[in-house]
């Protein structure tokens, strides 16, 4: 039988914890896959020892794999230290998209009209991020300037994938760039945008401005949308969507390298959106779940049936705990890291189980 491997990039604190917590529901005996796992070290200790040439390892094999699961790093504040893992991940997956999907939890009252699942997709390169910045005096006053950019390959891999994703789970896709007050920069955005409309006729589109798209998700028609987005934009946008369903611990990041020749998804990275928490290192309360869906949604880009399946039955189970009452205290409950895992733990191996005799 065919392994598939993933590379395990371990994190810090909390990072790690969770990040356990989601091999456990990986673990072949409960998602009954042949799973592999090449861990690589990136805590802060290890990317200063090794020089950061531990992240650029983890990256060279993911390339290989096409499958990563990283936890939660710190970044240090420093300017002359490490610096961040995932810009350097980003830059060396030469990824592309960043995936980022808001959904109802069960039992909690999310903000506004919304009820239907929203999808931030964005730029995971360029824009404000590294931006070339300086300072100069002008007569009394000092002014600060900065030079940004995007590129037409990666305006066209958000784009496409938006549309292609969007297409995939019955979503209009909405939204876009503030093209009208700039002509150039960011209307290069909306044109591939409107490229991948004129290819996926079948998908609804309704274009908006960035400031619009945000006044609008408040008064939301509880219709599944997908929101392609410029970097800076989508990073502020998909937080406010976590939240707005509830907590940022919920759902899971994905960043995606993309073939520019044949539109497809080469490369993926699965992580959480949040944070390492310090303050709840090795307290047993964190909320696990982002994680867990983090190791859920990177089993669907495995091509094999049994691996679908393991997927949704991971993803059914989380939803499901909530529902039954086992939350963490961020979402309203007493239950530890380590009890909602084992939860989903359980319901996951029943259903595979229960599923196999129906088939």
């Amino acid at each position: 039988m065919k392994s598939y491997k993933i590379i395990v990039l371990e994190g810090d604190q909390t990072g790690q914890e969770l990040l356990e917590e989601s091999l456990r529901v990986l673990a072949p005996e409960v998602t009954r896959l042949p799973l592999e796992f090449e861990r690589f070290d990136l805590s802060l200790e290890n990317r200063r020892k090794t020089k950061n040439q531990v992240v650029s390892d983890s990256a060279k094999a993911m390339r290989k794999t096409g499958l990563g699961l990283k936890a939660a790093t710190i970044t240090p504040e420093a300017g002359k230290d490490v610096g961040s893992p995932n810009a350097i991940l980003r830059k060396e997956l030469e990824a592309e998209v960043i995936l980022r999907v808001g959904r109802r939890i069960p039992g909690i009252r999310p903000v506004g009209g919304v009820h239907s699942p929203i999808a931030v997709v964005r730029m995971a390169v360029d824009g404000a991020y590294n931006a070339k910045e300086w300072k100069e005096t002008v007569g009394d006053d000092e002014v600060a300037y900065r030079t940004v950019k995007i590129s037409r390959r990666t305006s066209k891999a958000v784009a496409e994938f938006a549309f292609q994703y969007a297409e995939k789970v019955g979503a209009k896709v909405f939204g876009g760039p503030k093209y009208t007050v700039s002509h150039i920069y960011e209307s290069m955005f909306k044109e591939e945008m409107d490229a991948a409309a004129a290819r996926h006729k079948n998908v609804r589109y309704e274009p908006q401005l960035i400031d619009a798209t945000l006044a609008l998700l408040l008064g939301s028609n509880g219709e599944s949308m997908v929101i392609p987005a410029m970097n800076r934009d989508g990073d502020l946008l998909s937080d406010m969507v976590l939240k707005m369903f509830g907590t940022i611990a919920a759902s899971e990041s994905l960043v995606l390298s993309y073939d520019p020749d044949t539109l497809k998804v080469d490369t993926v990275m699965a992580e959480a959106p949040h944070g390492t928490a310090p303050s709840l290192e090795g307290k047993n309360v964190a909320n696990p779940m982002a994680m867990i869906m983090a190791g859920a949604s990177l089993l669907t880009y495995i091509d094999d049936e049994a691996a679908q399946r393991a997927s949704r039955a991971i993803k059914e189970s989380a939803f499901e705990a909530i529902m039954d009452g086992i939350r963490t205290s961020d979402i309203g409950g007493h239950s530890t890291t380590t009890e909602f895992t084992d939860s989903v733990i359980n319901r996951t191996k029943n259903k595979l189980e229960v599923w196999e005799s129906l088939t």
